[in-house]
């Protein structure tokens, strides 16, 4: 059995979020489906999408954590704020989903008579290039709600692999009175799906899971409600998130993941 590794390039930072809301029977996750071409195109994952360079320009328009919170849970040693900064901004591109808070404390937009109209136009000025994304949460006078996210995961792409990506996952309960609706342009699909039901029905419909997405929503498949998986998240942030990093294995013409813990996975993880 040979590992498929060559010489990697640097993993780009990252950010996602496992967007929940009480379903009948199970917490329900939003899932998206990725336009062909990028990727993992043609694929069901969570929202979300790389770090941009001036994140660190709304890291003043944070809330619910200190820069030095956000470092130590997320084990860094500067620019934690960074990605809970691409986390909202990315499900707000993408999904239409603000997880932001105006001067008063209240969910944004949540005051005003139309609220899907306003939470709307400014996704559009955002996507068209009108305002940057510092500039939206200035002019409304927002602050991300860096509290509403909650760290659980972390995965870097197989050295092997010729693009890779170094991305944090986050937990958020959907706020009230926001509808997500996909762009139309990067994703192509979405749907509310307990995660039980995108690894059993996903999998007769034909729904493509990326290997990440697939192993963390094995795990969360074992929650009835979105408070148990709230505090679930919590308590992992508490203790410390590790690095997963998986190898690909070639065995003959077929190859697979592993990942740290099975019996398979290399003692110097490359």
């Amino acid at each position: 059995m040979d590992q498929d590794n060559t010489k990697s390039v640097t993993a780009v930072p990252s950010a996602t979020v496992v967007l929940l809301r009480e379903g009948e029977t199970a917490p329900e996750i939003l899932m998206v489906r990725r336009r062909s071409g990028d990727a993992f195109g043609d694929s069901y994952t969570f929202p979300g999408g790389i770090v941009d360079d001036d994140e660190c320009e709304a890291q003043a328009y944070c809330s619910g954590r200190t820069a030095a919170q956000a470092d130590r849970i997320l084990g860094l040693d500067h620019g934690g704020l960074d990605f809970y900064s691409a986390a909202v901004r990315e499900l707000f591109e993408e999904m239409g989903i603000l997880l932001a808070h105006d001067a008063q404390g209240a969910w944004a937009f949540a005051n005003e008579e139309d609220a899907q109209t306003s939470v709307g136009e400014l996704r559009a000025q955002l996507n068209d290039g009108v305002v940057s994304w510092t500039e939206a949460l200035r002019q409304h006078d927002l602050r991300i709600a860096c509290d509403a996210l909650h760290y659980f995961s972390f995965w870097e792409t197989p050295l092997s692999l010729p693009k890779r990506w170094a991305a944090r996952f986050f937990l958020a309960t959907a706020p009230p009175g926001q509808d997500a609706r996909h762009d139309g342009n990067e994703l192509t699909d979405s749907r509310w799906m307990t995660a039980m039901d995108v690894l059993s029905v996903g999998k007769e419909r034909g729904m493509t899971l990326p290997f990440p997405t697939r192993t963390n929503l094995e795990v969360l498949s074992g929650f009835a409600s979105v408070d148990d998986l709230t505090r679930w998240a919590a308590s992992r942030a508490d203790a410390g998130v590790d690095k997963i990093r998986p190898v690909i294995l070639k065995d003959g013409d077929s190859r697979r993941f592993v990942i740290p813990g099975n019996p398979d996975y290399p003692q110097d993880g490359n």
